[in-house]
């Protein structure tokens, strides 16, 4: 599956810290059905085997809705489960030895904080690059928030989609109008939801909006 900037526009971002009355299965696939883009699959702590069956698992439910699965930075499951592509970010695998891998075979995602990354990460193969955290967020507090001009600076120094996320949620989405974006990338504002598929169907509205203004 090749990278349309089509699938930056509402990308899901799964975190266990929200399972609970639902399964992460049952997270994502409301998610889907409310209109989401793109899901990847971030686990940190999770066991190699069941970070494998859940990939796999929701892999298979993603192209039931033809939309790109993602793993984050766990090369090995990616590859194991057929995942359409794989994120990782600056203090992962370098982006470099992800392509060598893999080929042209997944779409390759990369986060980056500034223009010489951004630049560096579309030279190492990257498909899209992740700009953020361009809001306060507490699901990563080692971040610092980008600044407008920097996002700005990075979506016109870039030629690949570009996907902002950190901290975005349904009352500041549309600040990111006209700064260049083609989505937003959303954890907590989608898996904290207590309806997350009219939660989605909101955010995908205010997406649409947001790359048209």
């Amino acid at each position: 599956m090749s990278c349309d900037k089509k699938h930056m526009l509402l990308y899901a971002v799964t975190d266990r810290a929200w399972v609970g009355k639902q399964s992460l299965h049952q997270q994502v696939e409301a998610a889907l059905k409310g209109g989401v883009t793109c899901v990847q699959l971030r686990e940190k702590k999770l066991h190699q085997t069941a970070f494998l069956q859940e990939a796999a698992d929701l892999c298979a439910l993603c192209r039931q809705h033809k939309v790109p699965f993602l793993v984050n930075d766990n090369l090995d499951v990616a590859i194991a489960c057929g995942a359409d592509g794989i994120h990782v970010g600056q203090e992962d695998l370098p982006a470099t030895e992800v392509r060598r891998r893999v080929g042209n075979a997944m779409i390759l995602g990369v986060s980056v904080h500034t223009v010489e990354e951004a630049r560096q990460a579309v030279r190492d193969g990257a498909d899209y690059l992740g700009l953020g955290a361009v809001f306060p967020t507490g699901t990563k507090t080692d971040v610092d928030v980008m600044s407008t001009e920097t996002l700005r600076a990075i979506c016109g120094a870039v030629d690949v989609p570009v996907v902002a996320i950190g901290g975005i949620n349904r009352n500041n989405l549309l600040q990111l109008s006209g700064s260049g974006v083609d989505g937003v990338a959303l954890v907590s504002a989608i898996f904290s939801a207590e309806n997350i598929e009219e939660t989605c169907r909101e955010l995908r509205t205010l997406s649409e909006k947001m790359v048209l203004l």
